[in-house]
């Protein structure tokens, strides 16, 4: 069974509210087995909501439209579904007797143009919307020489259509899909530190369409994210699907992946820093704190995270940035991410191992925006590591994708003095 997503509404079309239900939706029907294949945003207008309902029944099993059920002139979902369907409006009594208890609640007068929620088209049924003044439409067609479609018309307020949805419209969906029905599951795998097309290269063949499980590949401000989908009669025949083809991800990807689901790269540093039970401090010249912001943020950072120093126009290099940053925060780790041209020498550190003072800012700062190349450093007890990082990005990509490097970095050597440990 395919779906398709409508949602209606001029402060979606306009580009002033983001559609954060169609999202909701695919997510939903993919726990219940069904692929959403099409996402479709019409304004608010008769004739072009008409030739929306029209297409997706045309080539839907299965229909869920949010918004446009509203009392108002532009609230034109219900015309566009009977028109659509050649099916008359009628009034249900038992959903305009709703509508009017709202009011009643509220102390107020029901204005008469709230009886047009009560409409619905001939043959529809109503979905209750127990604390709001619009009842959904559920609605099923079979055009003639065509496979039925079935379809249920949602409040666009979030809130209103997450209720409707778990109490009725679920529960229906899964009656008529009887117990043959399908279950969709995802995997998502995150990997950092190659391009996308090098990280397919290492993963021949698995990418390719036709293939069960499937995966997809996807980039996002520098982290690569490969999506497992698995269909099966369970959850659990989903999940074993899922998981030798997640085995071999990470086998033919190594140190590249990071993480799975919602994991962060400071999220993964956050676990390696518990694990071993060190802490870690930062001083950040070049992402704009970035840098201490995503790790302070970060779950569970608390007692392994220290703090960090931002600075905006250091003159000392970022080897003795890490080593500064380290002794002052009485850390075991020193993360520094900065320019190191234009500085001055290392600070040096008294007998007893007390930090230098950091110079005042003064002469030439970090990188300007020009520059192309950064230098992230990792200090510890066992001295300094640095890495160049050149790059030649868009300027709202530049505090990202060199935060990303620094905190990378930092998981790379955490990993492999794990390694060494065991």
């Amino acid at each position: 069974m395919h779906a398709e997503i409508i949602s209606i509404g001029d402060e979606i079309t306009s580009g002033q509210t983001l559609d954060t239900n169609s999202q909701w939706l695919s997510q939903r029907l993919a726990e219940l087995g069904i692929r959403t294949l099409y996402h479709t945003t019409v304004g608010d207008e008769l004739a072009p909501g008409v030739e929306v309902f029209r297409r997706a029944i045309d080539r839907a099993d299965l229909v869920i439209a949010t918004g446009g059920l509203g009392p108002t002139a532009d609230d034109l979902t219900r015309d566009a579904l009977a028109q659509a369907t050649s099916r008359p409006l009628q009034r249900d009594t038992d959903a305009l007797e709703h509508v009017r208890s709202i009011f009643t609640r509220l102390g107020r007068a029901m204005p008469p143009q709230n009886e047009i929620q009560a409409m619905f088209p001939a043959g529809s049924r109503v979905i209750p919307n127990p604390h709001g003044t619009a009842p959904g439409i559920d609605l099923g067609v079979t055009p003639e020489g065509q496979p039925p479609c079935r379809l249920f018309c949602l409040p666009g307020v979030p809130a209103e259509m997450v209720e409707m949805w778990h109490a009725t419209v679920a529960p229906t969906i899964v009656d008529f899909l009887g117990p043959n029905r399908r279950v969709i599951r995802f995997r998502r795998i995150h990997c950092f530190g190659a391009g996308e097309s090098q990280i397919e290269s290492m993963l021949p063949n698995m990418i390719r369409r036709g293939r069960q499980p499937t995966v997809g590949i996807t980039a996002s401000k520098a982290t690569i994210t490969l999506r497992i989908s698995a269909e099966g009669a369970t959850e659990a025949e989903c999940l074993a699907a899922i998981e030798p083809t997640e085995a071999t991800i990470r086998q033919c990807l190594g140190s590249l992946v990071f993480g799975a689901e919602d994991d962060q790269l400071q999220d993964a540093v956050i676990r390696l820093l518990r694990t071993q039970g060190k802490t870690l401090a930062t001083a950040d010249s070049a992402t704009a704190g970035l840098l201490s912001q995503w790790l302070a943020s970060a779950e569970h950072s608390a007692g392994v995270y220290w703090g960090g120093l931002v600075l905006t126009k250091p003159t000392v290099a970022p080897d003795a940035l890490a080593v500064e940053c380290r002794l002052r925060f009485d850390a075991d780790y020193g993360l520094a991410v900065g320019n190191a041209q234009g500085c001055n020498s290392p600070l040096q550190t008294d007998a007893g191992g007390k930090g230098g003072s950091l110079p005042s800012p003064s002469g030439r700062g970090a990188a300007a925006e020009d520059d192309t190349v950064i230098t992230v450093a990792l200090s510890s007890a066992a001295g300094v590591q640095t890495k160049d990082v050149a790059f030649h990005l868009h300027p709202e990509l530049r505090h990202i994708y060199l935060a990303k490097q620094a905190i990378n970095f930092a998981r790379l050597a955490l990993e492999e003095e794990a390694a060494a440990s065991d």
